[in-house]
């Protein structure tokens, strides 16, 4: 089975930085997209960033040109470094891979679709 685990929220002031990380965890050949998404308290959960294994990236019109996607295959893992934070950046971000090609553990290859970390905190705040 396929994990995934986020890392690196926390209380920040607005106009600082965070490094958000997550690692996919199990026996993974490769993952096709990963992507950030965060829900803030009476909101639905909402894309943030994605990115492909060739390296294509989506943002958010709300994060663009201050949030940047990053990914390193080799150790399955992305960061989501942010920038010029806002209190309306407050939320917890959800790490999510989908495509995950992943060998179980009698050797069968399989894919797992749609997985997701547990979510970091992440608030913006004087």
């Amino acid at each position: 089975q396929v994990q995934l685990v986020e890392s690196g929220g926390g209380l920040v002031q607005p106009g600082g930085s965070l490094r958000l990380s997550c690692a996919a965890s199990g026996n993974i050949f490769s993952i096709n997209v990963m992507a950030w998404y965060r829900q803030a308290p009476g909101n639905e959960r909402e894309l943030v960033a994605e990115m492909t294994s060739g390296g294509t990236t989506t943002y958010a019109d709300s994060v663009k040109g201050r949030f940047s996607i990053s990914r390193d295959n080799a150790r399955n893992s992305m960061f989501l470094h942010m920038n010029s934070l806002k209190p309306e950046d407050t939320a917890i971000y959800y790490c999510n891979a989908d495509q995950v090609a992943y060998s179980d553990d009698y050797g069968h290859r399989d894919y797992q679709y749609d997985c997701w970390g547990q979510g970091t905190q992440v608030t913006v705040s004087s």
